[in-house]
């Protein structure tokens, strides 16, 4: 068991990082299943957002059940690494239809619902002030998760595409057994001692809560969609260039760079405020998403540069609108309103996603990422609403 609350944060961090690493795991072995197990092409979308509507269900669930708030979050974190990792590693067994694949990605998303948001919950029970700052950190273990797959493509490595399943269980697990040995409930954590399926709507009576829920909205409408279409971006880029790019080394580093712009925004928050630091945030990436038509027209250099300011800027504002989430839910549900803030917001994302999805064959695409602006303008108009801060 682990006192120190900076010690307390590096394993949180960690665990974090160890299993978000499932969420793409099955990104980065697509080529490898549809060999194996002749996939279409078509199926990889599926696969991927099996994951996505996976999480969106387990939030929801864990939510209704106030499980983090009636139990120990760290036992809950512990047992959902347990599961998420067992349904990863049941991808390396046997053979498997596009059904059995699907479902068991479902089934890991799932359980993802009681490591991200959850996580931010037992950081919350231990950092009531500067939040904002510890959740930077943890964010961005998110993110750095997320661009492991695009790392993983630019290296040539000759693994088993089944070994990297066995790689990312083995580092859930370790994960999840950090959080369960060494780090205890924290000293500001209230007990929820019954079920209250009424928390689940009456945490948004609180206005600054629903303010701070609108803006991560608003910014979740860009992030994953952005995220998603970064290749396609590049690779348009190169046939209208006749420009040769490492698609994957650029698209790991655009995403990658917004851990650090996370811990960045965490410090910033210190100072400013998680609303200034959200808010700054949000308006430069809207302003990267009305230049994004210049883009294609940019020199290599310049385009890079432009993407790692966008990598940067759309993310940074993730951990504080959790931050003021959570510091503005009552303190014995958080962790069910951190946990159906981040359904809603789940959600959002599949629908910027497709939409983007079905306008790359109805609109140029020089003009696709103009859609994504409509985030930041919700986010901001929410921010302005909020009212002052106290931190």
């Amino acid at each position: 068991m682990v006192k120190s609350r900076d010690w307390i944060l590096v394993i949180i961090v960690f665990s974090q990082f160890a299993c978000t690493s499932l969420w793409f795991a099955s990104n980065a072995v697509m080529p490898g299943l549809i060999q194996e197990f002749n996939f279409a092409l078509s199926d990889l979308g599926s696969i991927t957002s099996a994951v996505q509507f996976g999480f969106i269900v387990g939030t929801l669930s864990y939510a209704l059940l106030t499980l983090a708030d009636r139990f120990s979050p760290s036992k809950v974190f512990f047992l959902s690494a347990v599961a998420a990792a067992a349904f990863n590693l049941g991808l390396s067994w046997g053979e498997h239809s596009v059904m059995s694949v699907l479902g068991l990605r479902f089934a890991c998303g799932f359980f993802l619902a009681g490591i991200y948001p959850v996580g931010m919950k037992i950081a919350s029970d231990y950092f009531e002030t500067g939040l904002g700052k510890a959740l930077g950190y943890l964010v961005g273990a998110l993110v750095l998760g997320t661009a492991f797959p695009h790392l993983l493509n630019s290296l040539e490595l000759n693994f088993s595409w089944r070994f990297i399943f066995f790689i990312t269980s083995a580092l859930a697990l370790s994960g999840g057994l950090l959080i369960w040995l060494l780090v205890p409930n924290g000293p500001y954590r209230k007990l929820s001692q019954k079920l209250k399926w009424s928390a689940l709507f009456s945490v948004f009576k609180n206005r600054k809560f629903r303010m701070a829920s609108w803006g991560y909205f608003g910014h979740m409408w860009e992030l994953y969609a952005f995220w998603a279409f970064i290749p396609v971006l590049l690779l348009h880029y190169q046939q209208l260039q006749q420009q040769a790019l490492r698609v994957s080394v650029i698209s790991f580093f655009t995403i990658a760079i917004g851990g650090l712009a996370c811990v960045i925004s965490g410090w910033a928050s210190q100072k400013y405020g998680s609303k200034v630091a959200a808010s700054i945030s949000l308006l430069g990436s809207g302003v990267c998403c009305l230049l994004s038509p210049l883009a294609f027209y940019m020199p290599p250099a310049l385009l890079l540069i432009f993407l790692l300011i966008w990598g940067m800027l759309v993310v940074a504002d993730s951990p504080q609108f959790s931050a003021l989430v959570a510091r503005h839910a009552p303190a014995s549900n958080r962790g069910t309103a951190l946990t159906i803030v981040n359904s809603i917001g789940f959600s959002i994302t599949i629908i910027s996603i497709q939409l983007l999805s079905l306008l790359l064959h109805h609109l140029e695409i020089h003009f696709l990422f103009l859609v994504l602006v409509a985030g930041p303008l919700v986010g901001l108009a929410a921010m302005r609403r909020f009212g002052k801060e106290e931190f």
